[in-house]
């Protein structure tokens, strides 16, 4: 389970207050369609909600009520998404990383030093560590994986209903094979990442 661990190493390193330690993660990276989601948290250590654990340990109960608990008790929460347009004029790093940065920015306080899950750290106003694999170790990551997944999550459900047949309620845009046979049947989604090759061959396809 994670727990505040590196978050107090890395502010005693620092010497900056525990209170001050933000934690970063995204949610969305490899799915066809929507947007790549992104949250930053800064927990309070002294009122941490129960239960925080990665966002892909929970089940969509879990993180349904975690996504309100953590909101109310951390000292700082923010969401930042960044458009499959956008992912398409970039690419999926850079619009990862965008979002990060955006979701940091979004904070009503600023951190002294930033926990950013994965190997790459986006530009941000403090210093930043890497933590491979940091929603398993850091609790304060791992309350921004459940903060990116669940707004995602409800973006894509609400996308299903705006554009109906692609089943984005239930794969949330992933590579399912539901969602493989519902694209080559309708085509892309005005939500579809065109960049991304099975969308483009399907697109390809229907241009021909």
């Amino acid at each position: 389970m994670p727990d505040l661990t590196l978050e107090t190493a890395y502010a005693k390193q620092l010497r900056v207050p525990l209170e001050a330690v933000c934690g970063i993660d995204e949610a969305g990276r490899g799915p066809w369609a929507g947007p790549v989601s992104a949250a930053a948290v800064i927990l309070n250590p002294k009122h941490l909600p129960k239960g925080i654990d990665d966002s892909k340990r929970l089940t969509h109960a879990q993180r349904e009520a975690l996504f309100d608990v953590i909101q109310d008790q951390a000292l700082a929460s923010s969401l930042a998404m960044i458009s499959a347009q956008e992912i398409d004029s970039t690419n999926i790093l850079k619009a990862t990383l965008k979002a990060m940065a955006m979701a940091a920015q979004g904070l009503n306080q600023v951190p002294s030093l930033a926990l950013v899950d994965g190997n790459r750290t986006p530009d941000l106003i403090c210093p930043a560590f890497c933590v491979v694999g940091g929603d398993h170790l850091s609790l304060s990551i791992a309350a921004a994986s459940i903060l990116a997944k669940v707004a995602r999550d409800r973006l894509m459900a609400e996308a299903d209903d705006l554009y109906p047949g692609y089943g984005f309620a239930q794969h949330k845009g992933y590579g399912t094979k539901a969602h493989q046979d519902a694209l080559a049947r309708l085509g892309p989604s005005p939500i579809h990442r065109l960049s991304y090759k099975p969308v483009a061959k399907v697109l390809q396809s229907f241009q021909d």
